[in-house]
């Protein structure tokens, strides 16, 4: 009985490696293509049509889609989520909360901020 939960055991594991891996080339290959891919159901086509600008340099710091954001606004407010983009004509950084909220934060509102988490990161070796 023990060898059978043991090989069981070793069997799960082998799979799940290879489901990480699997989904790492995915990642990968999405990438090269220039896709980001924002999981979110509440995120609508129209969202993230009123961007015009996907990757742009914030306060010296190369910001993308898809980055997750940690910042203070001057009325220390707190948002934390994803960056969805950008607007030059309203001079604003559109994010998507964890809460599913969109958040369109004026960039000279913004006090401080924090990059949590780049997206891609992974694969910049």
């Amino acid at each position: 009985m023990l060898t059978f939960i043991h090989r069981l055991a070793i069997v799960l594991f082998i799979f799940s490696v290879a489901g990480y891996i699997l989904v790492v080339i995915r990642e990968k290959i999405f990438l090269k293509n220039n896709l980001i891919i924002i999981d979110n159901k509440h995120l609508t086509p129209e969202d993230l049509r009123e961007t015009d600008i996907n990757e742009f340099v914030f306060k010296g710091t190369r910001l993308k889609s898809g980055d997750e954001i940690k910042l203070v606004t001057k009325e220390k407010k707190k948002f934390s989520g994803t960056v969805i983009g950008a607007k030059k004509s309203e001079d604003t950084i559109h994010i998507i909360t964890h809460d599913n909220d969109i958040v369109k934060c004026k960039v000279d509102n913004i006090l401080k901020f924090r990059i949590v988490s780049r997206y891609g990161r992974f694969f910049n070796f």
